[in-house]
């Protein structure tokens, strides 16, 4: 029996203070770095989804000692290619792309071939972005279907430093590089299209020799290879992706209110607010401060009932690359229509979100125009859903789960959605937040 969650009527009026899970993408690169430092770190608020679990069995697996307590998580590093490699090892990502493509960049040096698994989403996933560079430091790969996995990995004994162009905006395939120059001799330069910048913070936190030239679409980065890295605690803030499903919430509910405290609003990820704010969304910070590099602030947001359609800017794209389901419902909301352009990579995530967005948009009632990389909206704010909805067969994509379910108390109808447990990937806190929220809403 597959769970699903079944909802028949919108959300009522709020007022609410919340938490947020911790940062996904800190998370998984707090487990790897630690894993590479010398000695004892330690990391309070890490998000315990399945993608972090699967981080920290890889780590496991590679010989490293983890220890997770009550409030906190222990990670005792062994070193810079510190890992303890058994023959016929197996490294499973399950469902995360960010823990697949950047644990090959510490296995630069392995000595012997290691096998990479991941689910049947992952598994359909294209690999060869990553590989393809790595394979410059003199790393081998074997597929056993074309850039897909299963894929193994055969080290080299001296990796020797690259040039790498990341003209994508993909921060993993930048971080899985930066990853490997830990163990490349000599200076490793990258020119990165614009993307996240979590991987350039730790490395400059942990002292790792780095120095990054920013351009207006290209940052060039330089790493020269550590001696060593310290082991470091970490306090993990909370995660604006998983906060856009609650800024999305409270702005389409009527007269409602919330407060998220304590999330962490980078500059290369508050791409969703910086979109919904030029659609009428009332969104504000307070409380903004620095730690570890990181911008961290409370969100304050309160109903919008005037939202506009937007033409909305390219650039703003990699900054917003996990968040667009949401934003496209915003769109369905809003007055006119909405153009969202030059967003192939949706495609590339856990399920095609391009197509998904489309395609729960067109069950609602609301009209769309989709190419391979665009789509154009056209917003009902009086939208009134009449149909049943069935979400299913979406490769248990957390994301289209969670866009679904806003919809569903945002925008009423009958609703079924299915593989409730999708939200274990990356926010298995999503429903009972919810429920505080409005203990009668689901």
């Amino acid at each position: 029996m597959i769970a699903s969650l079944n909802i028949k009527k919108k959300i009522k009026s709020f007022n609410r203070i919340i938490t947020i899970d911790g940062d996904k993408s800190l998370s998984i690169r707090w487990v790897l770095l630690a894993s590479q430092a010398t000695g004892k770190s330690k990391a309070y608020n890490l998000l315990m989804s399945e993608d972090v679990m699967a981080a920290l069995d890889s780590v496991k697996r590679l010989g490293i000692k983890v220890k997770i307590h009550q409030k906190y998580c222990e990670i005792y590093g062994n070193g810079i290619n510190g890992f303890k490699y058994k023959n016929n090892l197996v490294i499973d990502a399950k469902n995360s792309g960010t823990l697949g493509r950047l644990i090959l960049g510490l296995l630069v040096k392995a000595p012997q071939k290691i096998k990479l698994i991941g689910d049947k989403s992952l598994s359909k996933r294209d690999f060869s972005r990553v590989t393809i560079p790595l394979q410059k430091f003199g790393v081998k790969f074997y597929y056993k279907s074309k850039n897909k996995l299963p894929l193994f990995i055969l080290g080299s004994k001296h990796p020797k430093s690259i040039n790498y162009l990341e003209n994508k905006g993909s921060a993993q395939c930048k971080s899985s590089v930066m990853l490997a120059a830990l163990n490349a001799s000599g200076s490793t330069l990258i020119k990165a299209k614009k993307s996240r910048n979590h991987s350039e913070l730790l490395f400059k936190y942990l002292k790792i020799p780095i120095k990054i030239k920013k351009t207006k679409k290209y940052d060039f980065i330089k790493i020269e290879q550590p001696k060593k890295i310290k082991s470091f605690t970490y306090q993990i803030p909370g995660d604006i992706s998983s906060s856009s499903f609650f800024i999305v919430l409270t702005t389409l509910s009527n007269n409602s209110k919330l407060l998220i405290k304590n999330v962490n609003i980078n500059p290369s990820r508050t791409g969703v607010i910086k979109i919904l704010k030029k659609m009428g969304a009332k969104i504000s910070f307070t409380n903004q401060k620095y730690y570890r590099g990181e911008k961290i602030a409370n969100i304050l947001i309160t109903s919008s009932n005037n939202l506009k359609a937007i033409n909305c800017p390219s650039e703003l794209n990699s900054s917003a690359i996990d968040e667009f389901l949401i934003i496209f419902l915003v769109a369905a909301r809003a007055k006119g229509t909405s153009y969202f352009k030059d967003l192939a990579e949706l495609n590339q995530k856990e399920s095609p979100r391009l197509v998904w967005g489309s395609k729960i948009l067109n069950m609602m009632g609301v009209k769309t125009e989709l190419t391979k990389d665009s789509i154009k909206i056209y917003g009902q704010p009086n939208l009134k859903i009449k149909e049943l909805i069935k979400i299913k067969n979406y490769l248990k994509d957390h994301r289209v789960f969670m866009m679904s379910t806003i919809a569903a108390l945002t925008c009423g109808g009958q609703w079924k959605i299915y593989d409730k447990d999708s939200i274990n990937t990356s926010f298995p806190s999503f429903l009972k937040i919810i429920k505080k929220i409005d203990k009668n809403s689901i």
